[in-house]
């Protein structure tokens, strides 16, 4: 298919969302979980190991328009990203993760310790069972991600995995020692002793 045509057709479907997006005063999260539109093409979107967004090589400056199409991102069960509206889907290339954890929270609610990280693109994601931090050692270094949502993940930022470290400590837990750290009653389990 042809490029520019498939970027000019994606675009005017991505209108309705906006104007949904505008219409409620914020973004969020579209279900598209339930959304299985046609393929239309590759777009020349790529998001870059730093959270950045790029059309055609340049960085997409404008901040609603990366909450807009973070809005409407979907991974697939082979790995692949695509930018999906109810009637086409386009694929796009991530390097790492879509979203980066720049911000994380504690808070002690009647001694329940409660974990949020909030995500590049303004989401707050409260790390439990549902949304758990992963550890990926590779051979350029430590990967830290949050499962944010519907197969999406955020790769936390240096400061903030910092930050979680310190937070770290060990428990027993089925006879095994781990290193982790509690949130929402939930023990997250980073590395065994």
């Amino acid at each position: 298919m042809n490029s520019d045509v498939t970027q000019k057709s994606f675009l005017k479907g991505i209108d309705q969302i906006k104007r949904d997006h505008q219409s409620h005063g914020q973004f969020k999260a579209m279900p598209v979980h339930k959304w299985d539109p046609p393929y239309c093409g590759e777009i020349e979107i790529r998001i870059s190991t730093d959270g950045n967004w790029y059309y055609q090589n340049s960085v997409i400056k404008r901040h609603s328009m990366v909450k807009l199409f973070s809005s409407i991102l979907k991974r697939e069960a082979n790995g692949e990203y695509f930018l999906v509206t109810p009637v086409e889907k386009v694929k796009i290339k991530v390097a790492k993760a879509p979203f980066i954890a720049i911000c994380m929270d504690v808070s002690k609610d009647n001694n329940v310790q409660k974990i949020y990280f909030t995500t590049n693109v303004g989401e707050l994601v409260l790390v439990n069972e549902k949304h758990p931090v992963r550890i990926v050692n590779e051979k350029k270094g430590v990967y830290p991600y949050i499962y944010v949502r519907d197969n999406l993940e955020a790769l936390l930022s240096r400061s903030v995995y910092y930050q979680l470290m310190e937070i770290v400590v060990e428990e027993k837990i089925d006879g095994e020692f781990w290193n982790g750290f509690w949130s929402d009653k939930n023990f997250i389990k980073i590395l065994k002793k």
